[in-house]
């Protein structure tokens, strides 16, 4: 990353109680941050321009600035502005309000879902559900590399937290005081370690003692937030890198407690479920559009592989489906508090079992769109295309298309994801 700078250093301004200027932020121009504008998703920008053309501000935040930055390719375009979110839906019939407390607004382009927040107040403190000013929002966002705004339309980089700095000397520092942060969100923790792996960043004495100390306040989050957490890290392609850190700060235990459980139990466990989860960096990098279940089975085989003897029970039980249907329940336990669709997880068992000699078919669900392709390829069975009607027969009523379960889909709404009994 290289960074220029001018004589002439830009600020940006607010006013404080009694009406005097405060400075708030640097604003980075464009000659002084790698960030180009043709690197922006054109449907993001269409959002920004549609927002401020009936006069509200709006920025792009977070992930997507720092991952520009640092010369990555954005998974995703996050919009923040001062627009409410019925006003935001009344401008984009393309999209949905989604949240019970704290609400946002999707946008929909074909597949890409853009997530458009309302600034948030700090009149509740940082996980409060007010709506507020940019200045506050800032002051809710966990970690400088996370807590810059960037304009598209003048190309500037607003920077409120020393964020483009810590970026550059590859550090993770938190907004909120540390005495605060995890206990007023604990998936802060999980956030935090996913952040210095994943981007090589150094996580700071003081901030890995905090996580060691407040760990346990993970137990009682819900299974959908660490759903979609753990889901984030599977589609990270830095998997390796994340668990690896997750376990030397205590957070995987509370991800994925039965498979600590045997890391810590069964000599050459972590070593085989630490490989796998490079295989999966490497799944990522040549399909990074995997199903869920493809990706969700390089974190189950090694369980599947230490119940029983396979060779044998393939000898003495020839059924397979009796052994998908003992292998599914223990499945479904050892990977709680995780709750992905069951649709994904059968489709991991049944490819875990086929490795292990057990042939059970892959459920025709589990194939859609671009899944049948890739299903076809691997010598899969996927979903049969519908027959042409025959001469004479009469016309069927039409059916509303099913909704297709994708990833971007179980992300956006964790917070609905029913738990499994």
């Amino acid at each position: 990353m290289v960074f220029s700078y001018c004589e002439q250093v830009l600020y940006r301004y607010s006013a404080d109680k009694n009406g005097r200027p405060v400075k708030k932020a640097v604003i980075y121009t464009k000659n002084e941050h790698p960030i180009k504008k043709t690197t922006i998703d054109p449907d993001a920008l269409k959002i920004i321009t549609c927002l401020r053309d009936n006069g509200f501000s709006a920025y792009i935040v977070g992930g997507a600035v720092r991952d520009l930055i640092v010369g990555k390719t954005p998974k995703d375009f996050d919009i923040t502005t001062d627009a409410t979110p019925a006003r935001i839906k009344k401008l984009f019939h393309n999209s949905r309000i989604i949240g019970k407390r704290f609400r946002l607004v999707h946008i929909f382009f074909g597949d890409k879902i853009f997530e458009v927040s309302t600034f948030r107040s700090l009149v509740d403190g940082t996980v409060g559900n007010r709506f507020g000013t940019m200045d506050e929002d800032v002051m809710r966002r966990d970690f400088t590399l996370n807590a810059l705004y960037y304009d598209p339309v003048k190309e500037q980089v607003i920077d409120y937290v020393n964020g483009v700095k810590d970026i550059k000397a590859k550090r993770l520092m938190p907004v909120i005081p540390l005495d605060i942060i995890f206990k007023d969100d604990p998936v802060r923790m999980i956030r935090a370690v996913k952040y210095a792996a994943g981007t090589g960043f150094h996580l700071p004495s003081k901030v890995r003692r905090a996580i060691l100390k407040d760990s346990g306040l993970l137990s009682p989050v819900s299974p959908s937030r660490l759903t979609e957490e753990l889901i984030k890290i599977l589609n990270s392609g830095s998997s390796y890198e994340i668990v690896s850190l997750a376990l030397r700060t205590n957070v995987y235990m509370h991800l994925q407690p039965s498979a600590c459980a045997l890391l810590y139990e069964k000599p050459g466990f972590e070593k085989k479920y630490l490989q796998n989860l490079k295989n999966l960096d490497a799944l990522i990098v040549v399909e990074p559009d995997a199903c869920l279940g493809k990706k969700l089975s390089y974190i189950i085989y090694d369980f599947i592989e230490s119940l029983t003897d396979w060779k044998k029970e393939t000898e003495e039980n020839p059924n397979p489906s009796e052994l998908y249907a003992r292998t599914w329940s223990q499945c479904r336990n050892f990977i709680l508090p995780m709750n992905p669709p069951r649709v994904e997880l059968e489709y991991a068992i049944r490819t875990c079992l086929k490795k292990l000699g057990v042939n059970t078919k892959i459920p025709k669900s589990a194939f859609t769109g671009k899944k049948r392709k890739s299903a076809s390829e691997n010598g899969e069975t996927p979903k049969p295309v519908a027959e042409k009607k025959k001469a004479g027969q009469p016309a069927r009523k039409r059916r509303k298309p099913r909704q297709r379960i994708t990833e971007a889909a179980v992300i956006a709404d964790a917070a609905e994801v029913v738990e499994v009994v």
